[in-house]
């Protein structure tokens, strides 16, 4: 079993869903949690809860983490609250499908904007802090989407690609600091976002992967577990695809 006893993580996107399940990893392997979230308090703060039941410190903070300044301020926060960041697991994520025919500007510029740029802004603001430490494990939650595209989800892809471009570009600048930086890529993954597809679109979904099942949150848990360990310590600028076999 891993371990990340007194281990400091922040993750995005941590009040439901593959957030939520990889707070909850963290914090049953030793690590205090920041729980970021955009909207949702309450269940948040549920979040907050079981984690502290596992006997860890965390904390929710609500962050648009598509502003430079608001994740500048979310990362002193915390470090400062904390005593410093071991983790970052950069998982926030937004979705406007849409044919490229019909897609506004706005909601392609949205998508880049959070999850893109919110993963750039929240490792800018770590970046300085985990390099004077000599230690850090920057992991970030890009899809096989951003690996083989997917119509009706060209934002989302371009988003997801960049991810993967940064997180090679970061590795390379941070490997001699001690610092991993690692991308995983889910697959067809059963969250809420998933669950609002039709069961068409589901099923032709289902034919495309090997294993002919969903993955859960807690496999992409587990891996973002093991990257965050010591056990990891000589992976970086990876991109971890767990997908079921679907994007072989």
């Amino acid at each position: 079993m891993f371990e990340l006893t007194n281990k400091n993580a922040i993750v995005t996107g941590a009040s439901r869903g593959i957030g939520k399940a990889v707070a909850l990893k963290l914090a049953a392997l030793g690590a205090n949690v920041a729980v970021v979230y955009a909207g949702n308090a309450e269940k948040a703060n549920e979040t907050v809860a079981e984690i502290e039941s596992l006997g860890v410190k965390s904390k929710a903070y609500c962050c648009d983490i598509s502003s430079f300044d608001s994740a500048k301020e979310l990362i002193a926060s915390v470090i400062e609250e904390f005593g410093g960041v071991d983790i970052l697991v950069n998982n926030a994520g937004i979705v406007k499908d849409c044919l490229v025919l019909s897609m506004k500007e706005e909601d392609f510029d949205r998508v880049i904007d959070v999850n893109l740029k919110g993963t750039f802004n929240m490792i800018k603001n770590v970046y300085q802090h985990m390099m004077k430490k000599r230690r850090g494990r920057i992991i970030n939650l890009s899809s096989v989407v951003g690996l083989n595209g997917n119509a009706g989800q060209a934002n989302y892809a371009a988003a997801k690609a960049g991810i993967i471009g940064m997180t090679k570009s970061v590795a390379k600048e941070l490997a001699a600091r001690g610092v991993t930086v690692n991308a995983i890529a889910p697959g067809f993954i059963g969250t809420d976002m998933t669950a609002a597809l039709s069961d068409k679109n589901k099923e032709a979904i289902m034919a495309s992967i090997p294993a002919k099942k969903m993955g859960t949150p807690d496999d992409i848990a587990n891996t973002v577990a093991f990257l965050a360990s010591d056990e990891a310590s000589y992976i970086t600028g990876e991109v971890i695809k767990v997908d079921g076999g679907m994007a072989m």
